[in-house]
């Protein structure tokens, strides 16, 4: 890719790429400690009873969030769907997760993780970033 053609990377989307990478670490983590393979530490994990199953879901999260920061950080313009779609779709996760006989505390740094990306993603300047601002132009 030569240098012309490269595109721009704003600063907030090497933020929200940053967060977005974070966010994948975290979900691999929860994935093993419901693999049983890292142990527990600020509260127990279990999905509704087949901790399998939650490995799973969060393996599958941790995944697409390592494809979509990769999206970011070519300033794919699908990027930001993408971000807001999974941000949301781990929240509901970790409510499952909760409801499920995971405890708050265990599951509130990918709570707080997701949220914080939801609401950034969400700010005026990132979504011109990515050409889903809400400028309106009317032409005469």
């Amino acid at each position: 890719m030569s240098m012309s053609s490269a595109r721009h990377r704003p600063f907030g989307v090497t933020i929200l790429a940053i967060l977005g990478a974070l966010a994948a670490l975290v979900s691999a983590y929860h994935a093993l400690q419901y693999l049983g393979i890292i142990p527990f530490v600020l509260g127990p994990l279990s999905f509704y009873g087949q901790d399998w199953l939650g490995a799973a879901l969060f393996a599958m999260c941790a995944a697409i969030w390592v494809w979509v920061t990769l999206m970011l950080w070519r300033v794919d313009p699908q990027a930001w769907s993408f971000v807001v779609i999974l941000a949301g779709l781990n929240l509901i996760l970790d409510g499952l997760s909760i409801l499920g006989a995971s405890t708050f505390q265990a599951l509130l740094p990918d709570i707080v993780l997701n949220a914080a990306v939801l609401l950034y993603a969400l700010t005026p300047g990132v979504r011109a970033a990515f050409g889903t601002g809400s400028t309106v132009t009317y032409q005469r």
